[in-house]
């Protein structure tokens, strides 16, 4: 799995939008990725259809196919917004949020469990077959897919993952694990 490059949102500190572009590091992130992709063999690329992974694979120079399953969460009114903003625009929203932030469906939005729920049903779907499956998405569909080897969502929280890094998990004799974090 590969999260996209930095992107001008990342810079901003905002919630994503999905028209978001990368950035020069973003790009030169991505260049250096390409370099160390070389080491990897994969029989599929997977791709989100956000602007950001669309520029993501066509700077690795890649072709793959679109899956709206590992596309970023839907912030709805957050998105496009700071934390501060979303704190005075919506306080109750907000709380809510922080409340129950896993279960908590943001208006015109999604809840963490509702994305990692898209993301499991992708992820035990490619792991039946016999191939090794290139990802390039998000921050947030890399960290659920990191807690999907545990089964719990609730590891969420507990990785961070870089911009441009190459992320590795692997499915041996029904054995979930994960390989690489960070590998950048």
């Amino acid at each position: 799995m590969i999260r996209h490059g930095e992107s001008e949102d990342n810079i901003q500190r905002i919630f994503s939008r999905d028209d978001t572009s990368l950035t020069e590091k973003g790009i030169m992130q991505i260049k250096d990725t390409k370099e160390l992709l070389k080491k990897f063999s994969y029989d599929k690329v997977y791709y989100s259809s956000l602007r950001r992974t669309v520029e993501t694979l066509e700077n690795l120079e890649l072709e793959g196919t679109e899956d709206l399953r590992i596309r970023e969460i839907n912030f709805g009114i957050f998105t496009g917004k700071t934390f501060e903003e979303i704190s005075r625009i919506y306080p109750n929203e907000t709380k809510l949020w922080l409340d129950d932030t896993q279960n908590y469906i943001i208006p015109k939005g999604e809840s963490i469990l509702g994305v990692y729920s898209r993301i499991s049903e992708f992820l035990e779907e490619i792991s039946r077959q016999d191939e090794n499956i290139l990802l390039i998405t998000h921050d947030c569909v890399i960290r659920l897919a990191l807690s999907w080897i545990f089964d719990n969502p609730d590891y969420f929280f507990r990785f961070k993952v870089d911009n441009g890094s190459i992320n590795i998990i692997s499915i041996d004799e029904g054995y979930k694990y994960i390989k690489k974090l960070n590998y950048n």
